[in-house]
């Protein structure tokens, strides 16, 4: 595997039904499904859609989805399209509960015998208790993965206890359309902090349509990189740095200082290796949640990263 693939598999959810793109079901399907089979393909990870709008999507991938074959087991589709829904609030059970009923119909319908191959495999919901999040995982089977969107402006790790061990991970906001959505660097850094001493994976969602943080007028602030959250996180998880380093590395604003080479990506003097930046996405820093897909891998391009390294593998 070469450092850029093991940097960018399956690092961008695609959120393109959420601002600021905000496009409508359908442009925001026909993209997903362009995506797929586009040369970056590789750094594509789910489509991201709330419960409610299930069935919207239903209706704008008809025509996209491949059909499930004849085996036992719908993982074996080649061409699976791998959904993750957002549910309500983990303080409103009963609403959680209504939301997992009608995730199981839709997994019922698209795992059957020649229909369209998708499953909702991953779900996102906010919480604000280690109690909540507990009655939510007595709902839960093992079929999903929940990712409990924690608030970064807030000690989290009592939050994280309930999670800690489990198969679920925690979700911290990096971004969005006003200045307040977007945390400090010691927010972000005690959030990663946290995370990795209790062992908890995590996803981000918003902000990060850019490699390396920098000030972005059209929100009138400065935004992180996802090269800053997702390096320094590997890094911190690879005991290369601890936690002034990874606050050092989120507020880096010098493309210059990141780099890869054969066999590794660098930050400045630091560098990890392929098999530790591997094991990093795996288990710990997993994803992030964008309303575009071109724009971050472009900018990596730009930036004269070997992208190449993914359409190589497409």
């Amino acid at each position: 595997m070469d450092p850029i693939q093991a940097l960018l598999d399956e690092l961008i959810d695609y959120a393109g039904l959420f601002p600021p793109a905000r496009l409508e079901m359908t442009p925001a399907v026909d993209a997903f499904a362009m995506h797929r089979t586009s040369a970056l393909a590789g750094a594509l990870g789910r489509f991201v859609v709330p419960v409610s709008r299930l069935e919207e999507f239903e209706a704008a991938a008809a025509g996209h989805l491949p059909l499930v074959p004849d085996v036992e087991d719908v993982d074996q589709a080649p061409e699976l399209w791998g959904v993750s829904a957002l549910v309500a609030a983990a303080d409103d059970l009963d609403a959680v509960q209504a939301d997992l009923e009608a995730i199981d119909a839709f997994n019922d319908r698209h795992t059957a015998q020649g229909a369209g191959a998708a499953i909702v495999d991953t779900i996102e919901l906010r919480a604000g208790s280690g109690d909540a999040i507990d009655a939510v995982l007595d709902l839960l089977d093992d079929e999903l993965y929940p990712y409990f969107e924690l608030d970064h402006r807030v000690d989290v790790r009592g939050t994280l206890a309930a999670i800690a061990g489990l198969d679920a991970g925690a979700k911290v906001r990096t971004g969005g359309l006003a200045v307040d959505d977007h945390p400090t660097i010691d927010q972000l850094g005690q959030f990663i902090e946290a995370c990795r001493m209790a062992g908890v994976p995590f996803k981000a969602t918003a902000g990060l349509h850019h490699p390396v943080r920098a000030h972005q007028a059209s929100v009138g602030t400065t935004q992180f990189g996802f090269l800053n959250v997702f390096i320094g996180a590997s890094l911190l998880h690879a005991g290369v740095i601890d936690g002034g380093g990874l606050r050092k590395v989120l507020g880096e604003e010098d493309p210059a200082a990141f780099g890869c080479r054969e066999g590794h990506i660098d930050w400045r003097d630091r560098s990890i290796s392929i098999d530790a930046l591997a094991e990093a996405r795996s288990r710990f820093a997993h994803s992030y949640g964008s309303c575009s897909f071109n724009e971050p891998t472009d900018e990596l391009r730009a930036m004269g990263w070997p992208v190449t390294a993914m359409e190589d593998r497409a």
